[in-house]
């Protein structure tokens, strides 16, 4: 069921607004994601991957917290809304959110060294090196044990 931004999205006073419930989905995900950028996996400092960077995150004072699959993450772009983005639903409560790329937990399948990610700038879904930085915006709810 397809709704408005106005009721899909519901921010969660009882977790000190710092969270956000999408109704089409039933994730939940971080009200402001970090603006700093991390790699997908970073063998010299782990601390400084976006997978640990979810999984340490403590958001509207609960874990528990991920890196989102990538049909997970492609699910906040709104197509209707224009590049330089960000591309999601007009009326939405996030903040922070920047027109920039984010990563998502999946590994290309034929592409071992790249992950997939959504440019929010572009409302695209796309490959990216593992070995750049990109922003990661966590998840609650709906695990995939494939994704990791």
């Amino acid at each position: 069921q397809s709704l408005p931004a106005a009721t899909r999205f519901v921010v969660l006073t009882n977790w000190g607004s710092q969270a956000v419930l999408d109704k089409e989905t039933g994730l939940v995900w971080e009200r402001s994601p970090s603006i700093a950028t991390f790699k997908w996996q970073n063998d010299i400092d782990p601390t400084l991957s976006a997978r640990r960077h979810c999984t340490a995150l403590i958001t509207g004072g609960r874990k528990g917290w991920r890196l989102p699959s990538i049909p997970e993450l492609a699910s906040l772009i709104d197509p209707s809304v224009a590049s330089p983005g960000p591309t999601l639903p007009v009326g939405h409560p996030f903040l922070t959110v920047q027109s920039a790329n984010y990563w998502s937990a999946s590994t290309l399948a034929d592409g071992p060294p790249f992950a997939w990610g959504v440019l929010f700038g572009l409302g695209d879904v796309s490959g990216l090196n593992k070995t750049l930085s990109s922003h990661a915006w966590c998840v609650r709810g709906g695990m995939n044990a494939d994704q990791y």
